[in-house]
């Protein structure tokens, strides 16, 4: 399962070997903390992913992981099985939307909605 570490900037989605093979990747995905609209945990990711499958492997409701395409952009789609998983919309960059599977959505939704908050400007 890919490992999404939140940084104060941005959000590494570190794909194993097989997830790479599977989404005919050769890399990592980087998105910017600025460029994520919403985040919304779901427990059937199935109907979130939408348009074709332009690279990338399908087997439905088993494993969906690579790049599908749509009229308004590409999506890229990393989920297994009828596990929980994060959709996040985004405003810029490779992709309109990552929708992936993982055990630690709610967790991942509460360091994106924290580490966003705004400091304070040290008057009291």
């Amino acid at each position: 399962m890919a490992n999404l570490r939140v940084h104060a900037d941005r959000l590494e989605v570190e794909l194993t070997g097989a997830e790479k093979t599977l989404a005919f990747r050769g890399g990592d995905l980087v998105v910017q903390r600025d460029d994520i609209r919403s985040a919304t945990i779901t427990d059937d990711p199935w109907i979130w992913i939408r348009g074709i499958r332009t690279r990338g492997t399908e087997i439905p409701l088993v494993v969906a992981a690579g790049v599908w395409k749509y009229h308004g952009g590409s999506d890229f789609v990393l989920v297994k099985g009828k596990r929980q998983a994060i959709v996040l919309d985004l405003s810029a960059g490779e992709f309109a939307r990552l929708i992936l599977t993982t055990n630690h959505a709610a967790e991942l939704v509460e360091r994106l909605r924290v580490a966003a908050a705004p400091e304070p400007d040290g008057d009291a």
